[in-house]
């Protein structure tokens, strides 16, 4: 125990611990922000997939396709298949 007496030896420690703390924290912030923009991204893809289904159904209707009935299928089906490759399909 005699190295503890060294105050450079203190410092060190000192140093060692607080870069690992420091390195602990930012780790953990930035995992938090990575779900944040997952989330994010998904919202938007889920909005995107309406929209090309609104687009969609407004393109069969132009060319006299659609009925009345499929008014709606086409936007729900594609905002229902959200997530990549399967995944948090609602």
């Amino acid at each position: 125990m005699s190295f503890l007496r060294n105050p450079s030896a203190i410092f060190g420690i000192l140093n060692l611990s607080a870069v690992g703390s420091a390195t602990l924290y930012l780790r953990s912030h930035h995992v938090y922000n990575l779900e944040e923009h997952e989330a994010r991204m998904d919202e938007l893809e889920g909005t995107l997939r309406g929209h090309i289904g609104l687009i969609e159904e407004a393109l069969d209707r132009l060319e006299g396709t659609a009925g009345e009935a499929d008014r709606g299928k086409k936007m729900s089906e594609y905002y229902s298949k959200r997530g990549r490759n399967g995944r948090n399909q609602q």
